[in-house]
């Protein structure tokens, strides 16, 4: 019996030894299996990589570099950026970023900026320098220094801004004018251009081989006198230089116009709208408004987008042509729109009525190119050419449009036939001068004398110099 148990207790100790071992084995395990994964998450391989989301061949005093740097392992810890030049070299942009964890991500999958480099008083001078971008991740690898990357570009380093001629300047300007300014640049540039307070007008080439430039202007109708007026130029390494002129702001009144809005015209001018804008709700009253006030807007910011990027090839020559015929509204009149002897709404006209006969052959006013023959809400059938350098005119109420985008027309040649389209009571044209998307008025474009004095003589002695 004795023996008996002494068999079962020594069964029963081996069984507890078998089973201790097999469980340190298997704890073993796990704890060399945590170890592989915190080493191979604590000792990653992978680099993180950085993109300069432009091209970055010239360094200006103060320049800036968008930069986009990303980790999906580890993190982020640190990005530098560091010029060197012969014996010279200093570290312009660091970021560090802290240890948010071990054993998972430790910093930022991701860094975008667009960083500051501000070259001065650094020792550096004008010429090749190096400048590298370092970034490292929180892997332990490399003697726990991290993953690195490098990049590394040879740029040129200029700190000089460019050169500015002031060649003429609009002397007179008043609201709704147009207005033109001369200059000179001693290098290539990679923007340039006039400044009035917060608008800027771009410059184009007269003489390519003198580097003289022109920059057309204009002030909107309902514009103050300019604060801030100068001529602007940013080279490649963003120096930007700046050239102050001044003109002499001539106050303008505008015509106040009555018109009235009778059920009939409701009647009749509606359903077009509905056909166009089928949204629209309410009375017919309601449905004016909106069309008068919301509508106008849309199609304004259409005509101002249509003249963002004009052709930079000046098409235009001479005064622009004005269709024969009788004036029944002015440029900036101030138009109150009445109902039934109430004052329901106010707007702006922005352009020139003509009429003649009906369905008058509608000729192009000078050389341009169709950027738009279609229908634009209050404007009904309308053309819009593209004369270049940021002069456009546009072509409204159109009964019939007989060209199409993309073609260059000639001076005097038809494209379209005029109308009672859109916002308007009878057969007319409403026609209208633009200068980089700014309703200027036709008047001065239909005078060879103003354009001759403003712009063809001065541009022709100035280019001969």
């Amino acid at each position: 019996m004795a023996k008996r148990n002494r068999l079962r207790s020594s069964a029963s100790s081996g069984m507890r030894k078998n089973i201790g071992k097999k469980i340190g084995i298997f704890l073993g395990v796990v704890v060399l299996a945590a170890l592989v994964v915190g080493g191979l998450i604590l000792f990653e391989f992978e680099s993180p990589q950085v993109t300069l989301e432009r091209d970055i061949n010239y360094l200006g005093s103060k320049s800036t570099l968008p930069v986009t740097a990303v980790d999906r392992k580890s993190g982020l810890r640190s990005i530098s950026i560091s010029l060197r030049q012969k014996d010279v070299e200093q570290e312009l942009f660091r970021k560090e970023f802290p240890r948010q964890a071990w054993f998972s991500q430790a910093g930022p999958r991701e860094f975008r900026e667009t960083v500051v480099l501000d070259l001065d008083r650094k020792g550096f001078r004008d010429g090749e320098a190096e400048l590298t971008v370092e970034v490292r991740d929180f892997s332990l690898n490399g003697m726990f220094a991290g993953n690195g990357y490098f990049k590394r570009l040879v740029v040129n380093i200029d700190t000089k801004p460019p050169k500015i001629t002031l060649e003429h300047a609009q002397r007179y300007i008043r609201p709704g004018g147009s207005g033109m300014v001369l200059y000179r640049l001693g290098e290539e540039v990679e923007r340039h251009g006039v400044m009035i307070d917060d608008t800027f007008f771009p410059g184009y080439p007269v003489a390519e081989e003198q580097h003289l430039f022109i920059a057309y202007l204009a002030l909107p109708w309902d514009s103050g006198p300019p604060e801030n007026t100068r001529i602007i130029a940013v080279d490649r390494a963003g120096n930007q230089a700046k050239a102050i002129f001044s003109m002499k702001y001539k106050k303008t009144r505008f015509k106040q116009d009555r018109i009235n809005i009778t059920d009939g015209f409701l009647k009749r001018k509606m359903p077009e709208f509905e056909e166009h804008y089928p949204d629209l709700q309410g009375s017919l009253l309601e449905k004016y408004l909106v069309v008068n006030n919301k509508i106008r807007k849309e199609n304004a910011e259409t005509i101002a987008k249509l003249c963002a990027n004009p052709l930079a090839e000046q098409l235009w020559n001479d005064r622009f042509l004005r269709m024969a015929g009788a004036s029944r509204a002015g440029f900036a009149d101030q138009r109150t729109y009445y109902y039934k002897g109430k004052a329901i709404d106010r707007q702006t006209h922005l352009g020139m009525d003509i009429a003649s006969t009906a369905r008058v052959a509608i000729k192009a006013a000078n050389r341009g190119k169709v950027i738009f023959a279609d229908y634009l809400g209050i404007y009904g059938n309308t053309v819009i050419l593209d004369h270049g350098q940021g002069i456009f005119s546009l072509y409204s109420h159109l009964s019939r449009i007989d060209t199409t985008p993309g073609t260059t027309v000639e001076k005097g040649e038809v494209i379209a036939r005029s109308g009672a389209t859109g916002m308007a009571g009878g057969d007319h044209l409403h026609f209208s001068m633009l200068v980089h998307g700014i309703f200027v008025t036709p008047v001065e474009w239909w005078d060879q004398h103003w354009i001759d004095v403003n712009i063809s003589s001065i541009v022709n002695d100035v280019a001969l110099r």
